[in-house]
């Protein structure tokens, strides 16, 4: 259960509480539960659940947010290898960019972005289809930093086996739905992922707190 889906519960109970001290008890002049405090209760309930509301709000808006692109590297000759295009080495980037890339004709493992923050913790990136999106020879996948004002990160290029796709795909539902975004150790990436390309970014805004 997620941090709102519990408040949510709890606004609803303070509310019953409220409802409760409405009624009296059968031949009494006595209420189940005391106006004094099932009105205050009943208060901080309905905020509670406007604050969800709210949240879910904001939650929709930021899926709208517009995407940059950073610098891109023009490839020439033929393409031997998964490789990132934009941004480009020591690029600073905004707090949503879309990642791309070119991979090799006959290429048939899944191009998973995953981005190493100062925290040395790495996180997979994914838009709807969790993995890159692959055609004609580019893949691109939507990609969000969540750090300081010039905060340094890796942006790390993954080959990966089925396995290891829905090993990623499953944690980043789960970090969702718990709305928690912990980033795997190293040693928690399967060794079905290859690592293939990586570059060093910078963000030029302060994205804390905007995902």
């Amino acid at each position: 259960m997620s941090t709102k889906e519990i408040i949510l519960l709890i606004g609803i109970i303070l509310i019953i509480i409220a409802i409760l001290s409405s009624i009296k008890r059968k031949g009494s002049e006595a209420r189940l539960v005391s106006t004094k405090v099932g009105v205050p209760l009943g208060i901080l309930g309905v905020l509670m659940v406007m604050y969800t509301s709210y949240s879910g709000a904001g939650y929709s808006h930021s899926q709208i947010e517009q995407i940059t692109t950073g610098n891109k590297l023009e490839i020439s000759g033929p393409v031997n290898s998964v490789k990132v295009i934009s941004p480009i080495d020591q690029d600073s980037v905004n707090c949503r960019i879309l990642t791309m890339g070119v991979y090799p004709e006959n290429h048939s493992k899944d191009i998973w972005v995953m981005i190493r923050p100062t925290d040395d913790r790495y996180y997979p990136q994914s838009d709807h289809t969790n993995t890159s999106y692959k055609r004609d020879g580019e893949w691109q996948v939507v990609t969000r930093f969540g750090g300081d004002l010039g905060e340094a990160y890796d942006l790390i290029i993954y080959e990966a086996d089925a396995s290891t796709s829905s090993f990623f795909s499953s944690t980043i539902e789960k970090w969702n739905e718990e709305e928690n975004f912990p980033g795997l150790k190293l040693e928690e990436i399967p060794s079905g992922a290859t690592e293939v390309d990586r570059i060093k970014i910078y963000t030029k805004k302060n994205c804390r707190g905007v995902f």
